[in-house]
């Protein structure tokens, strides 16, 4: 699933930016310093760094919450189960009555199939 917005970074590029955050913590008064600081010198937004370093602290048990992998796998679920509901709310649906002889003419085809065994 796609964002409306573009990564402007690399993966390799975030990681990095999260791990020099938690490298260079102790340099700083506090983490939001640390963060403004990072941020400033790769260009990206304090706020989404922040976040970042957040989710990377979940993922890695340091902080509670539903490491990313998890809401990944509950995301995907969600859809499945969404797809198959809107299945069985079309197979539920009454069929429509098709023009005459259109019916013997499907039925005819059906007798014309070999028989598989």
């Amino acid at each position: 699933m796609t964002s409306k917005t573009a990564n402007k970074f690399a993966p390799e590029v975030r990681e990095r930016a999260v791990r020099m955050v938690f490298d260079h913590e102790r340099d700083y008064p506090s983490r939001w310093a640390t963060v403004v600081s990072i941020a400033e010198k790769i260009g990206c937004v304090p706020q989404t760094l922040h976040e970042r370093v957040k989710k990377a602290e979940v993922d890695s048990g340091k902080r509670g919450g539903v490491p990313t992998d998890v809401a990944d796998k509950v995301k995907a679920l969600e859809r499945e189960v969404r797809e198959l509901r809107q299945a069985n709310e079309i197979l539920r649906k009454p069929v429509l009555s098709l023009p005459k002889g259109a019916s013997a003419y499907f039925a005819q085809a059906e007798l014309d199939r070999p028989f598989r065994r």
